[in-house]
């Protein structure tokens, strides 16, 4: 695909962001979005969302603030009032960490901003496999939110793209390190924000992730 086509990519400063990031700046011109709501470890993710685009080069940023996914709640994630499970403790059921239709306000902004850029995708790092099964990371929700554009944009011709959500973690840190994208710069931990806990399922899934691909997390943690 031509360098010249832009894209808009959404970069929590997560590892499967940042991984998307590192696609989206290999094939396209690209714009990086970072969505702050209130969450527990938002400065930290700010930070990891500056030093990703300073190492891959992106220079055209938006950073935004939501504050309604705060004050709704609900969360472990925007509710200090709610403890952090760790990973042994998550049954079957959508866990507590999950944020109430978080990515479809992460979208709007990110699609509104492509509608300006004139750019022609937006990509978001959603992955179903190996994943703490929250219901907007799945093929369908991006298939219906695809729609909502196509009916709801000027020209209807942004297309959201998930290059992730069918790969295990394992395969996204693999992915990483061949892309040479920085991981030893992003932040998954769900409530440190010097070390990572390394017993909260963010962590869990992300350690084993390095694990089964043969290489060793590069970010601090309390517990490995």
């Amino acid at each position: 695909m031509a360098k010249n086509s832009k894209a808009v990519v959404l970069l929590s400063g997560g590892m499967d962001s940042c991984v998307c990031a590192a696609l989206a700046v290999r094939d396209h011109e690209v714009a990086a979005v970072h969505v702050s709501y209130g969450q527990r470890t938002e400065e930290r993710e700010r930070r990891a969302f500056l030093a990703i685009c300073d190492r891959l080069g992106i220079q055209k940023r938006l950073i935004t603030r939501n504050e309604a996914l705060r004050a709704i709640g609900g969360s472990a994630l925007t509710d200090l009032n709610i403890r952090v499970p760790e990973a042994h403790m998550i049954g079957r059921e959508i866990p507590i960490t999950y944020v109430p239709f978080r990515n479809a306000h992460f979208l709007s902004v990110a699609v509104s901003w492509a509608e300006v850029l004139d750019a022609s995708q937006v990509y978001i790092g959603a992955v179903e496999q190996d994943s703490s099964g929250y219901p907007d990371c799945r093929p369908a929700y991006y298939a219906a939110f695809n729609e909502l554009i196509r009916q709801g944009t000027k020209e209807g011709n942004i297309e959201v793209v998930t290059p992730l959500i069918a790969m295990r973690k394992s395969q996204i840190v693999r992915l990483g390190l061949e892309l040479n994208a920085p991981l030893d710069l992003t932040w998954s931990c769900y409530q440190g924000e010097t070390e990572a806990c390394g017993v909260c399922d963010s962590c869990q899934l992300r350690l084993r992730a390095f694990e089964e691909a043969g290489s060793r997390d590069p970010i601090p943690y309390a517990v490995r």
